[in-house]
């Protein structure tokens, strides 16, 4: 590819981090208190991606506010104990820096908690530029918050790339007008995402450095 492309964003949950454990355990955690025994695991599995409020509205509008209250509360307790950084990726990042590329995270998550899980994989010095849901009044698939980071970044549409684990990820870089990368580790599967015709399918992180000739170290 790809010598014009100079810009590199990310989603953060199941693409950079290792996020899929801590949510999980967060959404069964959560369902359990309400509906004890009606939730498993595979039922959970649909949740990861769309927006806390996206989610719970679908299962009981009026509860919206108290269920994302005692997500949060679990999942911040649980955090450090679960989250791990994905095989390849702070290799990955720190040489497309090193590189001269831009590097941006676009995500649905809140920022404090971004942060955290940042912070706990030595990521948190790489990125020039963090969109998370607090910065935006719509979450991807609309394209608001893919623009916004291109905007902050001083990046054209065409010379950027969205990576991500989720349909969400892959929508709204097609609706921002992005190149766009599927992750195979996604805990969707490789074959859902393919269904969404991403430009790459990345097998691990450090294939995105072939894709982008950057040499690898």
């Amino acid at each position: 590819m790809n010598k014009q492309v100079n810009t590199v964003l990310f989603d953060l949950d199941g693409t950079l981090i290792d996020t899929n454990e801590l949510i999980i355990s967060s959404f069964l955690h959560t369902l359990g208190n309400y509906y004890p025994d009606r939730f498993k695991r595979e039922d959970v599995i649909p949740f990861l991606g769309p927006t806390l409020k996206e989610t719970f509205e679908s299962i009981d509008a009026e509860k919206v506010d108290e269920m994302i209250a005692v997500y949060r509360k679990f999942n911040l307790s649980q955090h450090d104990l679960l989250v791990k950084e994905f095989d390849g990726v702070f290799q990955t990042v720190q040489q497309l820096k090193e590189a001269g590329f831009k590097i941006g995270i676009v995500t649905t998550k809140v920022l404090m908690v971004v942060e955290k899980g940042l912070k706990l994989t030595k990521l948190d010095s790489l990125f020039d530029v963090i969109v998370a849901l607090d910065h935006v009044e719509k979450p991807k698939p609309d394209p608001e918050p893919i623009l916004k980071a291109m905007e902050l970044l001083g990046s054209k549409p065409e010379e950027t790339i969205m990576v991500g684990d989720n349909s969400h990820d892959i929508l709204g870089g097609k609706n921002a007008g992005t190149k766009t990368a599927g992750v195979a580790w996604s805990v969707k599967g490789k074959e859902f995402l393919l269904g969404f015709n991403p430009d790459y399918i990345l097998d691990n992180m450090t294939d995105l450095l072939d894709i982008l000739e950057v040499e690898k170290k």
